[in-house]
């Protein structure tokens, strides 16, 4: 709602991360009679404007990611406004492609694809080493490949971006590619690490310093943030395969 030179923001968001930030982004509905994406706009909000609670939210993996944030008649400035009023979907979705685009992704992948490989050639299993396992090999030998795949998506995305232009389907196609990798790391790594893989990083028992455990916990959610597999896949059809809707 606006009033005078000011808009007045209610309501709350869930998955947020402002808990350090001294701004945040906002995405809210100025035109509640605007069908779906219209009549939303994009502001920047000073994190302590009166109104505002954050609440922490503490995850399966015992980390502080995500907070509930509520406005109760939060007063954000006009030049806090972003763009045109009513328009902010528009510039979100060019936002979300730069989320989306997650290029550090591949470099995080290849590390932990290394300590697997190495933890199968330094362990016995059944008194030999576990990297004679052919299945074990070709399974690491997969995600290897994988690694590389999205290493070279990255590099187009990087590529798009040095020439000042927005990623289009190339960033959901990392986006989906990259989460559902690192859970097929997470699910190898805690096959080939047995019960020992659910110690957390505070054991002096557990393998890899508790990184697969981490990993394991921290992948389930990769698929959901910054919009869902399905969502990533809808993208890829709509604007790289000219589908329908």
């Amino acid at each position: 709602m606006r009033d005078g030179d000011e808009y007045v923001v209610n309501g709350q968001k869930l998955w947020s991360q402002p808990l350090f930030c001294d701004a945040m982004y906002a995405l809210v509905r100025t035109d509640p009679e605007a069908p779906k994406h219209r009549g939303i706009s994009y502001f920047l909000v000073d994190m302590q404007t009166p109104g505002i609670t954050v609440k922490p939210l503490i995850d399966m993996s015992n980390g502080h990611h995500f907070n509930e944030v509520y406005f109760e008649n939060v007063r954000v400035p006009r030049p806090g406004l972003l763009g045109e009023l009513n328009r902010g979907w528009y510039m979100a979705t060019t936002t979300l492609s730069y989320e989306r685009s997650g290029i550090e992704g591949p470099a995080a992948a290849a590390r932990y694809v290394r300590l697997l490989t190495q933890y199968a050639k330094e362990t016995q299993r059944h008194s030999k080493p576990m990297a004679e396992d052919p299945l074990l090999r070709q399974r690491l030998g997969q995600l290897a490949t994988e690694v590389e795949v999205a290493r070279a998506l990255a590099w187009r995305i990087a590529s798009i971006q040095t020439k000042g232009d927005i990623p289009g389907p190339e960033a959901p196609a990392l986006k989906v590619f990259g989460s559902e990798l690192f859970q097929r790391i997470a699910q190898t790594g805690m096959q080939m690490l047995g019960l020992y893989g659910q110690l957390d990083p505070d054991s002096k028992w557990a393998p890899l310093a508790g990184a697969i455990e981490r990993l394991y916990l921290v992948s389930v959610s990769r698929t959901i943030a910054a919009g869902t597999s399905e969502i990533q896949r809808n993208i890829i059809a709509e604007r790289g395969l000219s589908l329908p809707r």
